[in-house]
C-alpha cells in the first residue's frame, strides 16, 4: 500500500518527553501532538518553517497539555482534544471521541478512544499514512499506569490499538524503553524477538538515539502487555490458564512493582 507524504518532526522535551509536529505538504497544515513543553515546540516550528494549524492532545496530564493556553497565543492554532476530559483540556476548541475524523489538510485521523490511563484518553491514527499518535496508553514494550481506569478498560483499550495493521507506526509520548524491556524480559525471558530488541534498543540508547517510534508488529511480538495470551509470560507470573484480562492486570501490578 503506498503511503501518502504526511511529515513527522520528533524532538524531545522535559525528561523523557516526545513532542511531534505532523505536517501535510500538501495543504500546509501542520499539528502538533500534546504540549510538553512550549520552547522546544516552538524551536521545532521555527526550524521547520511549518506554521501551526492544531494541537491535538491525547489527554489532560499537565505534560500533554500543560503548554495549549502558550502555544495558542503565539500561534492562532486551535485545541482538538477528549471530549472525555473537555473541562480539563486548556483552550479546548473541540472536543472529539470514538470514531470522530479530524483532517489536517488532505489527511484524516480516526480517533479511538482508549481509557484507563486517564478516564478519557483518545489516540489518533492517520489509517492512509500508516501512523499513530497514541499518548501514554501504549508505549515501546509497556503501556501507561492505570490511573483513571481500570485494567479491564486498559486491556480493551490496548486491544483496540492491535486493530491496526501490523505496518502501523507507532508514535508514544515517552522514551522508557530501555527499562521496559528490562521488566519485559523478566516475565517473558524465554521470547527471543523480545531478547533481540532489548540489545537493539541498548545499543540505540548507548548512542543516544531514540527507542521510538515503533511498529504495531513489533509491539505484538515483543510488549508483554500486548501479549496476555502468552503461555510462557502467563506461566512465569503464575497465571498460566487465567482469564487474559487477569493476566494482563497481574502484568500491570508486576510492572508497577518492578
Amino acid at each position: 500500500m503506498g503511503r501518502s507524504p504526511l511529515q513527522v518532526h520528533q524532538f524531545p522535551c522535559l525528561s523523557d518527553n516526545y513532542g511531534y509536529l505532523v505536517h501535510d505538504p500538501v495543504s500546509g497544515e501542520t499539528a502538533v501532538i500534546d504540549t510538553p513543553d512550549v520552547a522546544p515546540i516552538l524551536k521545532a516550528l521555527d526550524e521547520t518553517g511549518w506554521q501551526l494549524t492544531y494541537i491535538l492532545n491525547t489527554h489532560h496530564h499537565f505534560d500533554h497539555a500543560g503548554g495549549n493556553q502558550k502555544i495558542k497565543e503565539k500561534t492562532g492554532c486551535k485545541v482538538i482534544g477528549p471530549k472525555n476530559e473537555a473541562a480539563k483540556i486548556p483552550g479546548l476548541d473541540r472536543a472529539v471521541g470514538d470514531g470522530d475524523t479530524v483532517a489536517l489538510g488532505s489527511q484524516r485521523a480516526m480517533v479511538f478512544d482508549v481509557p484507563g490511563h486517564t478516564a478519557g484518553h483518545i489516540a489518533y491514527w492517520f489509517e492512509e499514512a500508516g501512523i499513530a499518535f497514541v499518548g501514554d496508553t501504549l508505549f515501546a514494550l509497556g503501556c501507561g499506569r492505570i490511573f483513571e481506569g481500570t485494567p479491564e478498560q486498559m486491556w480493551s483499550s490496548l486491544q483496540k490499538l492491535m486493530t491496526m495493521p501490523d505496518d502501523t507506526i507507532v508514535y508514544c509520548a515517552h522514551e522508557y524503553t530501555q527499562s521496559n524491556a528490562a521488566f519485559a524480559l523478566s516475565v517473558e525471558p524465554q521470547n527471543e524477538a523480545l531478547v533481540s530488541r532489548s540489545r537493539q534498543i541498548d545499543e540505540l540508547r548507548a548512542a543516544g538515539k531514540p527507542t521510538v517510534p515503533s511498529t504495531m508488529a513489533l509491539e505484538k511480538a515483543t510488549n508483554p502487555f500486548l501479549r496476555p495470551t502468552s503461555k510462557d509470560l502467563q506461566a512465569n507470573i503464575n497465571k498460566l490458564g487465567a482469564p487474559i484480562v487477569e493476566v494482563f492486570a497481574e502484568t500491570r501490578r508486576l510492572k508497577d512493582n518492578f
